[in-house]
């Protein structure tokens, strides 16, 4: 059966992503925050070739990762806010290459993009997206993208199997957590194994559920 995963990158004090202000210095802020958070993704030559960023990138640790992790990805899971700064700012050809499912109110007909992305859109709840997940993954793992509401609910329902946290080193001082308490569903963690660079440290863990 597919294993259900996230990975995010987490600042040293505990962020997955900076405090929101609401006007436009605060999003300056917000985004020159944010993308020395996630410094060591764009460097790579795996993300640049996939947003179309451009030729270089480095191709070490952090860029083996990378692959392995779309590579091991056949869906994903995501929350509408998360759609939504996305769907603004992503390519033509949107950069997952396989169904996504999108956590809305919104009743929208599926969205599809360029080279196997489609973008379909769920009412019903976290159960049902993760159903309909399982019918299209092919054999492959369900990545839950974000953000981190959309994850700490499937925390909470325990329905998560793997976690990998890239640990930046830097402070935010604020923003939002991924683990601002423990998941409602009772779990314990088992070491995977960890990669270090010189950018980030990878963090690898199962979980174990109770009986």
């Amino acid at each position: 059966m597919s294993k259900v995963f996230f990975s995010v990158t987490m600042s040293l004090d505990g962020f997955v992503a900076p405090e929101s202000r609401g006007d436009d210095t605060g999003d300056r802020r917000w985004i020159g925050q944010w993308m020395e958070l996630q410094k060591y993704v764009f460097e790579q030559k795996f993300f640049r070739e996939t947003l179309e960023l451009g030729e270089g990138g480095l191709t070490g640790a952090d860029n083996r990762v990378l692959e392995e992790t779309f590579a091991r990805t056949g869906v994903s899971i995501m929350g509408k806010r998360m759609f939504d700064g996305g769907e603004r700012s992503w390519p033509e050809e949107a950069p997952f290459h396989t169904p996504v499912f999108v956590l809305t109110r919104q009743v929208r007909a599926p969205w599809v993009r360029k080279g196997g992305t489609t973008f379909h859109f769920v009412n019903d709840g976290i159960g049902s997206a993760l159903s309909q997940a399982r019918e299209v993954a092919n054999g492959r793992d369900i990545r839950i993208a974000g953000g981190a509401h959309t994850i700490r609910e499937y925390l909470d329902a325990g329905l998560i199997d793997e976690l990998h946290i890239a640990l930046a080193p830097l402070f935010l001082g604020g923003g939002t957590r991924l683990f601002d308490r423990e998941p409602r569903h009772e779990t314990a963690l088992t070491i995977q194994r960890t990669v270090h660079s010189p950018l980030v440290t990878h963090l690898f863990y199962s979980i174990r559920r109770s009986a």
